[in-house]
């Protein structure tokens, strides 16, 4: 089993980046909700948390307080280049270092992640918007996994 002991500082900073930045692009992608969207990604890591003991990789990562700095970034196009890298690098790393279920566990937990902050606050009619849609693509697409 991989644990945080595994990696470098640098590294297991990617790695816990990689969930809330990938709620953060989802959160920017449309406006209204950020309360709810928000509130949704901490839900998502209480609940990853309950199931504690099925990977130590993914039990290390939801251990530790979601954070984002929003602060470096001056557009929601820098926010989401920045985030989908740091995803890319994440998943880079893990696949080096972790087992191929430890890193589709992740891959889940970020996906899982993205799609509560995405149906967290209805757009019109629609429980996702378009552009909720299209940042879930490329955070599929960053993580190196299929879509849909």
């Amino acid at each position: 089993m991989t644990g945080k002991a595994d990696f470098t500082p640098e590294e297991w900073e990617l790695v816990l980046e990689g969930p809330p930045g990938a709620g953060m692009i989802v959160v920017m992608a449309d406006r209204g909700g950020m309360f709810r969207e928000t509130f949704s990604m901490a839900k998502a890591y209480g609940e990853a948390r309950r199931q504690h003991g099925e990977s130590e990789l993914l039990d290390e990562v939801v251990s530790t307080k979601p954070k984002v700095d929003r602060s470096r970034h001056g557009s929601f196009e820098e926010l989401k280049a920045h985030a989908l890298g740091q995803l890319r690098e994440a998943v880079s790393v893990l696949e080096s270092k972790a087992s191929p279920d430890e890193v589709d566990d992740y891959r889940r937990f970020v996906l899982t992640l993205a799609e509560r902050v995405a149906a967290a606050h209805k757009e019109g009619d629609e429980p996702v918007s378009d552009a909720e849609r299209r940042a879930m693509d490329e955070i599929t697409a960053a993580l190196g996994t299929p879509a849909g």
